[in-house]
């Protein structure tokens, strides 16, 4: 069920990233859930290194620094779709 849990927070934190950035994004939604789950992982790792990621309560650090990492890759994952499929970025 790990990898059902991962999809679901993947899914919700690159919808969410792409509602931060600016403009339309490009990349299809199964790039969104890639981004997100990948961006989590990047999150949990910072949290680890700085030492927040296992507190008292909500891990709000922690869930804000997913959130970071989600909105970096979708960023980054919209620039090279855009790239490969030979478009220019809106």
């Amino acid at each position: 069920m790990s990898w059902l849990w991962a999809i679901i927070v993947g899914l919700i934190l690159g919808l969410l990233a792409k509602a931060i950035l600016p403009g339309k994004q490009q990349i299809p939604i199964w790039l969104t859930v890639i981004c997100g789950i990948i961006g989590s992982v990047i999150g949990n790792s910072v949290a680890s290194g700085i030492g927040v990621e296992d507190t008292r309560g909500i891990d709000w650090i922690r869930h804000v620094l997913q959130l970071a990492g989600a909105v970096l890759v979708v960023w980054i994952g919209d620039i090279l779709w855009a790239k490969v499929r030979g478009r220019p970025r809106a």
